[in-house]
């Protein structure tokens, strides 16, 4: 495509994926996030949890300097923890929606636009039950990111039987679930990720179109799902073109042309489409991020409306 990235989308960087060391809110996260500020390749940039509000406070400052938009992902809140904000015990889900309304103060102190989260493990036994559950957690997170301003707050989907096994999930469940929210809380929506539809056992399109009216942000990605025993098999979000990995240029430049089709890519909003990758083993950060800039460069040039 001739148009420019910028014309379509934020292109953003997951800081705590790219640089795993900051996942659990502390570590080298000030060095590491003036590296992609000071990238103008990128426009977004994705944090979480930051501990020491006097790193939170310089960390604004230099998204704010840099002319960055930020968004808060508080998946890391979820997986490093064991909450699950469709905990069938009460006591439990009750403390999941704690931690995640404290990320959205978080978030607002940061000066985010969004906010996002993913549900929970589940049974299939009482898969309606932790569905439920699911619907009143999200309701709560939307009202208390309502009271604080203008943040849109979204649920990442993941896959629900290879790594996080998360409720949602399937396209059908996706999109059962977010109409449901949508109806009373128009600050909802749905995040996709390139690097969890394998995971899915789903096309592109199978994917996407069924929660084509739900989307607000997106990320580019990689995954390993077709052999157990293979180096980073799962949900662990290898640079493109890992050995084994299903994402290279080929897939972006699907996944990039259904989000044109489908009109989330429509040249007006510009929505935050991050990559989610993640060193593996000793592999150098920096070199993992221009993978993925020059794999993104060749996509969006063979993408088409």
């Amino acid at each position: 495509m001739n148009e420019p990235l910028s014309r379509y989308m934020k292109v953003g960087l997951i800081h705590f994926m790219a640089f795993p060391a900051v996942i659990k809110g502390e570590g080298p996260i000030e060095e590491t996030f003036r590296k992609i500020a000071a990238d103008d390749f990128f426009e977004a940039v994705e944090v979480t949890w930051i501990k020491d509000p006097a790193v939170r406070a310089r960390v604004r400052k230099m998204k704010d300097t840099a002319h960055l938009t930020l968004a808060y992902g508080a998946q890391p809140r979820l997986l490093t923890t064991g909450l699950n904000i469709n905990d069938l015990n009460e006591e439990g889900r009750l403390a999941a929606v704690a931690s995640l309304k404290a990320g959205i103060d978080e978030a607002c102190e940061l000066g985010a636009t969004g906010f996002a989260f993913l549900s929970g493990k589940y049974a299939d036994a009482t898969l309606e039950a932790s569905y439920e559950a699911l619907v009143r957690s999200t309701g709560e997170l939307c009202r208390y990111a309502e009271s604080k301003g203008d943040m849109t707050v979204a649920l990442e989907v993941f896959d629900f039987d290879v790594d996080k096994k998360a409720l949602i999930g399937p396209a059908p469940l996706a999109a059962r679930y977010a109409a449901e929210i949508r109806k009373n809380h128009a600050n909802f929506g749905l995040m996709v990720d390139l690097s969890h539809i394998p995971l899915l056992h789903e096309t592109c399109r199978e994917a996407l179109l069924p929660v084509k009216d739900f989307i607000v942000h997106a990320h580019m990605g990689n995954c390993v799902v077709s052999d157990p025993s293979l180096p980073a098999y799962g949900d662990a979000h290898p640079r493109f073109g890992f050995p084994g990995g299903e994402n290279d240029v080929d897939e972006l430049v699907e996944y990039l042309n259904v989000l044109l089709s489908i009109g989330f890519l429509d040249g007006k909003k510009r929505p935050i489409v991050s990559f989610e990758v993640k060193p593996f083993g000793d592999e150098d950060p920096d070199l993992v991020i221009a993978n993925a800039k020059r794999v993104l460069r060749l996509a969006w040039d063979r993408a088409s409306r």
